[in-house]
């Protein structure tokens, strides 16, 4: 959204799970284990450090992908990340025309989504032109798969269902959500014919907080909307068809609604969200469904830990374990989103579970290793 872009830097504060490699790590979801010990400490370690913003965040068995602002994206070992890195810096040659003729400069990439297969990792970057690189995960070569010159275009969040299927989003155009879907293994991109999604409204939109707009379950898919209105789009058939439903969330102001969201399987989902200009508001800013997103309720009114911009279910949590991150800290649940205490005034943005204690989590200036106890 660009207001919320725009504001950000303004005030200078400081996920989503992927497919294939972390298809284990999806799968490890709703399976039954004695895994099941409350948090009571969160230990962070930092891993990487730069001068930029990371909100977009993959993982593999081995591997910690991310992509930010200023061009840079790379890679972290999961089990040396402060040894074992490659950091590159996307920048593309372009021309702009001028009074005085055409005049060649660089164009700095600033990434919000990132999704991985087994073979290349998808990097989208957010405003006009927006670009969708394809990168090779072995030889690190790249090449641009799509682009996207319309005024209105502003990218949130992508995704893959399997190793040739997927799915990214962002802010209407010409009426409803921009979706766009690879049936190919991303090497080309079509964007969904608005006759075939639900209409917006005008000033809803999406967050681009922490690529976590997007959530998949086998063929399933939901899309978060904010804004003016805050809804969930739902397709079952991996996106041929879609509906919308309505959240209970406080919404009806440009930086109010649902930020993240997140399914623990096909019935169980929670989005997270409120206002990021006024982190301290708790009302209506969590909703849960138990019935695969047809209906939502509010948790934990009033009684939260405010503001957060990603949510995760933890994996073998039975779906009672959740964690959420902000620029105010991060915050957990034992019970299933019913009540949730801060283990940390840590700042970050956005994260992704390993396993069931250890995560990866990203924001201004910043990567580090979580290990919740």
């Amino acid at each position: 959204m660009r207001l919320f872009l725009f504001l950000l830097v303004v005030c200078c504060l400081s996920c989503r799970e992927n497919t294939t490699d972390t298809k284990s790590v999806t799968a490890t979801k709703s399976r039954t284990t004695a895994s099941n010990t409350p948090f009571t400490e969160v230990k962070i370690t930092p891993v990487f450090t730069d001068s930029i913003s990371v909100r977009a965040m993959a993982v593999s068995s081995s591997t910690v992908f991310f992509a930010g602002d200023k061009g840079f994206y790379g890679e972290l070992s999961i089990t040396a990340p402060q040894q074992q890195q490659q950091i590159r810096q996307m920048r593309r040659r372009v021309s702009d025309t001028l009074s005085r003729g055409a005049l060649a400069k660089e164009l700095i990439v600033p990434f919000r989504s990132i999704a991985i297969t087994d073979t290349h990792y998808f990097i989208l970057s957010i405003g006009s032109p927006a670009l969708l690189y394809k990168v090779d995960r072995e030889s690190g070569d790249y090449h641009i798969v799509f682009k996207d010159d319309h005024p209105a275009a502003f990218y949130d969040s992508m995704e893959f269902w399997n190793q040739k299927e997927g799915i990214a989003m962002g802010d209407p155009q010409d009426g409803c959500l921009r979706v766009i879907i690879t049936r190919d293994g991303g090497e080309t991109w079509q964007p969904v014919s608005c006759s075939l999604l639900p209409a917006t409204v005008e000033g809803e939109a999406a967050f681009a907080a922490s690529d976590t707009n997007i959530s998949i379950q086998g063929d399933q898919t939901w899309i978060l909307s904010g804004g003016i209105k805050s809804r969930v789009f739902y397709s079952p058939d991996k996106g041929k068809s879609w509906s919308v439903t309505p959240t209970p969330l406080l919404q009806g102001g440009p930086t109010l609604g649902g930020y993240s969201m997140d399914f623990y399987n096909d019935t169980l989902g929670i989005i997270y969200g409120g206002d990021y200009t006024a982190p301290k508001r708790n009302l209506r800013n969590i909703a849960i469904t138990q019935d695969g997103g047809q209906s939502w309720k509010t948790l934990a009114d009033s009684t939260n830990t405010g503001y957060r911009s990603c949510v995760q279910f933890v994996p073998n949590g039975q779906g009672e374990h959740i964690v959420a991150v902000g620029f105010s800290g991060i915050s957990y649940s034992g019970d299933a989103g019913k009540t949730w205490r801060l283990l940390s005034k840590e700042p970050f943005l956005s994260f992704r579970f390993v396993n069931d204690s250890i995560a990866f989590a990203s924001g201004r200036n910043r990567i580090a290793k979580l290990h919740f106890k």
